[in-house]
């Protein structure tokens, strides 16, 4: 089954689109039309560029293949993070320490955008204060606070330690040893937020138009996006369609395809809850993830339910009995949760990338004497809500003429998967079934 065709069942069943009002339309590109800058993709990263971009000046035309807010960006967990998928160590490995530093600030600026782009322009999204990373056992604990450790000195960056003794008073749940709480991190609805982006990005002048898959795209000096309506003529282009940029035939950018690698996460929803059952939980009101590398992410909603994820799957096929296998998830934690029942259940795909560093560029000119005008944002690795707004501020700076900030990150060196299309998936499961046995034993 197709990526999107498997993404449109999956999203029925979503509790941010049963609880998020869809209010504007946009229609349909019908017709031809010039830009200074064509977007390819209605999510975070996309809106947040469109929105600084006319902030510069810029006329600005977003095509979205489905509508907005359709993948990643309205369907995920909804927690905002400091730090990107990958550790510092990374960064460091391939930039040195003081780039290093340049990209952790950078990605506590993105939560600061986010707060501001929720103050600006008046988006209520349930947006509440506070990040838990918790670990399940004695050693992942002292590897925490190791990490923690590490974090504060290299970078500056105080983190709140919770000790065994105190646990308890974080969260209510038999499955944690110890764990760090970030008040500068939080959660908020993803589907209202990035709605409101959009209400942001049309008010301020962009051009959008939804159910405008885009099929071919020629470089140029003048890039051409050609679509079933017409054809838009940039002379700038932003490919922000992460991992559905690569699920057409052929794909739009063939050579940014394999290195990234579409990962199903799923996510259960519980019936409202006693308000003071679903306080009890989580006391503090925080998001919360553990430190597994097959983790599980968790918060309470604003109306008092309990928002569950955690499940993987390197297949388009969405697991059977998805919504008892999550609430056995969630029950497993919240033993409380026992009689609880579980009234939404979706899924979709994220984008990964080897590193799990986040992946920016340019695409190569087409020949000599061109410009490179084609730029592309993805591999969030399941860490973009805040990272995409900084992104599309990085792009729309660049686009203007300083891309001082977003080469930082075009310089990280990228890996495509191995095995192709046909065998990277078989061996990613091998890889997972790996680090899960790992979290087992330890």
């Amino acid at each position: 089954m197709p990526l999107l065709d498997t993404d449109q069942e999956l999203t029925r069943h979503s509790y941010y689109a049963a609880t998020a009002a869809r209010t504007q339309f946009h229609p349909a590109l019908q017709g031809d039309t010039h830009c200074d800058v064509a977007v390819v993709g209605g999510g975070l990263a996309g809106l947040s560029a469109a929105i600084d971009l006319r902030g510069r000046g810029f006329d600005v035309v977003l095509l979205e293949a489905r509508e907005v807010g359709f993948g990643a960006s309205g369907r995920n967990g909804g927690q905002a993070i400091h730090g990107l998928a990958c550790d510092q160590e990374t960064i460091e490995a391939q930039l040195g320490l003081d780039e290093a530093r340049r990209v952790w600030a950078m990605s506590i600026e993105a939560l600061d955008l986010l707060r501001q782009r929720i103050a600006e322009h008046g988006i209520d999204c349930d947006w509440r204060d506070g990040y838990l990373s918790l670990a399940t056992n004695e050693r992942k604990g002292r590897n925490l606070a190791t990490w923690a450790d590490r974090i504060e000195s290299r970078y500056g960056y105080a983190l709140r330690r919770i000790e065994p003794a105190e646990i308890g008073r974080w969260i209510a749940s038999p499955r944690f040893h110890s764990g760090l709480h970030d008040a500068r991190s939080g959660h908020l609805h993803p589907l209202k937020y990035t709605l409101g982006l959009a209400r942001a990005a049309a008010a301020a002048g962009v051009r959008l138009h939804e159910h405008t898959a885009v099929q071919a795209l020629k470089p140029g000096s003048h890039p051409v996006l050609s679509c079933a309506g017409g054809q838009v003529t940039a002379k700038q282009v932003l490919l922000a369609g992460n991992v559905y940029l690569h699920a057409s035939r052929p794909p739009l950018a063939a050579p940014l395809a394999s290195r990234v690698m579409p990962v199903g996460t799923y996510i259960a929803c519980s019936e409202a809850l006693d308000p003071a059952l679903a306080l009890s939980l989580v006391p503090s009101g925080s998001a919360v993830c553990d430190t597994n590398f097959v983790l599980d992410y968790f918060r309470a909603t604003a109306d008092h339910r309990m928002l569950y994820g955690g499940r993987v799957s390197y297949s388009t096929t969405t697991p059977a009995k998805l919504p008892e296998s999550m609430r056995q998830r969630m029950v497993a934690t919240f033993p409380q949760l026992a009689h609880s029942r579980v009234e939404y259940a979706w899924g979709g795909f994220v984008d990964i990338s080897m590193s799990r560093a986040p992946d920016f560029g340019r695409l190569p000119p087409a020949h000599a004497g061109t410009p490179q005008n084609v730029y592309y944002l993805q591999g969030f690795s399941g860490h973009g809500l805040a990272l995409t707004g900084l992104a599309g501020r990085l792009v729309a700076e660049a686009m203007a003429g300083d891309a001082s900030r977003f080469d930082v990150f075009a310089r990280l060196k990228h890996r495509n998967f191995p095995g192709g299309a046909a065998l990277r998936t078989p061996a990613l499961v091998l890889g997972m079934a790996w680090y899960r046995l790992r979290d087992i034993l330890a």
